[in-house]
């Protein structure tokens, strides 16, 4: 395949980024109604780029493995913890103020190593969103609450891509922890210090928040079932039970029953969780369905560019990445970390982590202990910087503006998150990588 041909690829792609991006600001009516039909448009541009390029076969047996291996794990995974996370009830103790936020804030961060960043995002956005139901200006709290439970949590644990990519790989579990904790505190520290100084500021013209009492919490039954889901995630990696084909695709059997796993987790909590505990959190399946859409086209039209990028020096962004290593081959870590970064932002950052991986060298655990940490932090801490930057992003924007919270398109949240993140990354650049 020429060079030409592969990067024409990557415009139905690009086209999807630009619809997300575009559509919902100048055509916010036209995109509710026919976000469908637009997501379904650049997939059938795809597949037909496909079948001229290879035959009808070669575009079949992408889109299924697409469909099978990526997002079905994913959409799954993402229900069972949507539905689970949206059972359980918190109320009471740190109320909508400064300090309750900043609070919520760092304890959501936290628990993004525990049970991993979509597990932690989906538990704690009801909460923080029913804690300042009485404010007005509540955009920063979820800009914030993307880049630090959405994100940021996931560098303390390989519980969650794209560390999970390096703990298959022989990376050890404890690994992040010890060698990303000090970026990880070092971001989480002045994120929350600049929240709260905003949060203060805002806060002086909204109304008190009503008195709520001790913190209670309902649904300990759906807390049970996303810990289950976390913990079934790991095991994935962990177990080998062999594959079965389906539809000519091989797809491991660890992976099925994860699958299977989530389903039933989502009709257990659907089962067994009150009425009035979806009623307090405001539950509806709107913002599953709006990113189950999204997700569906961006994980179809997002192969061809994760080909380019898995071609490595070979491919078409070889010149790309070349600059992340020196004349005799070595890598550059601080190159490392703003490139594999940046490309996580707008590409998947599990793909683009274990390319870095592989570039820095056959054992890079071991090896290129600076580098790992590097390509690590990058992959971990830049997905707050897009929508499409990790998986829990969309989602949070999806169930903060149900709940009337007017979020930001998506250029204007890249640049909240940019003004936020660029100043830490200078940081983080001289102090780590340098």
């Amino acid at each position: 395949m020429q060079p030409s041909h592969e990067i024409l690829l990557g415009v139905p792609f690009a086209g999807m980024l630009l619809s997300i991006a575009l559509f919902p600001v100048v055509a916010p009516r036209f995109w509710h109604r026919h976000m469908g039909a637009v997501t379904l448009g650049w997939i059938v541009l795809l597949l037909a780029q496909e079948t001229f390029g290879g035959g009808y076969r070669a575009a079949a047996v992408s889109a299924w493995h697409a469909v099978l291996i990526e997002y079905l794990p994913f959409v799954t995974l993402l229900l069972g913890l949507y539905t689970a996370g949206g059972g359980i009830l918190l109320r009471g103790g740190l109320r909508g103020t400064p300090v309750g936020n900043t609070a919520g804030l760092a304890v959501a961060a936290l628990l993004g190593g525990v049970m991993g960043t979509i597990g932690a995002a989906m538990v704690l956005i009801h909460p923080l969103l029913h804690a300042n139901a009485h404010r007005r200006r509540k955009v920063h709290l979820v800009v914030c609450f993307i880049v630090l439970a959405g994100n940021a949590g996931g560098a303390l644990s390989p519980l969650g891509p794209p560390l999970y990519i390096g703990f298959l790989e022989g990376v050890p579990f404890f690994w992040p922890l010890l060698h990303l904790g000090l970026p990880f505190l070092l971001l989480t520290a002045l994120e929350l210090a600049g929240f709260y100084l905003l949060d203060w500021w805002l806060a002086r013209s909204e109304p008190p928040p009503a008195a709520e009492g001790p913190l209670r919490l309902r649904g300990w039954i759906n807390v049970v079932l996303v810990l289950i889901v976390a913990a079934s995630v790991v095991a994935q990696g962990m177990l080998d039970f062999g594959s079965v084909t389906l539809l000519g695709q091989s797809v491991e059997v660890t992976r099925l029953a994860g699958m299977l796993l989530c389903l039933g987790v989502t009709g257990l909590s659907v089962a067994v969780t009150p009425r009035a505990v979806h009623q307090g959190n405001d539950f509806t399946w709107h913002p599953m369905q709006e990113v189950a859409v999204l997700f569906a086209a961006i994980f179809i039209t997002i192969q061809p560019v994760i080909d380019m990028l898995h071609a490595g020096l070979a491919g078409p962004l070889a010149p790309l990445l070349r600059l992340a290593t020196d004349a005799a081959g070595e890598p550059i870590p601080l190159a490392f970390f703003w490139l594999t970064g940046i490309l996580s932002a707008f590409l998947d950052n599990a793909p683009t982590y274990l390319v870095f991986f592989k570039l820095a060298g056959d054992d890079p655990a071991v090896h290129h202990s600076v580098a790992l940490q590097a390509l690590s932090a990058g992959a971990v801490f830049f997905g707050g910087l897009t929508y499409i930057g990790n998986a829990p992003n969309l989602m949070l924007r999806a169930i903060a503006s149900h709940r009337g919270v007017a979020m930001p398109g998506f250029f204007t949240f890249t640049g909240y998150a940019t003004l936020a993140l660029l100043p830490v990354f200078a940081i983080m650049s001289l102090l780590f990588f340098a």
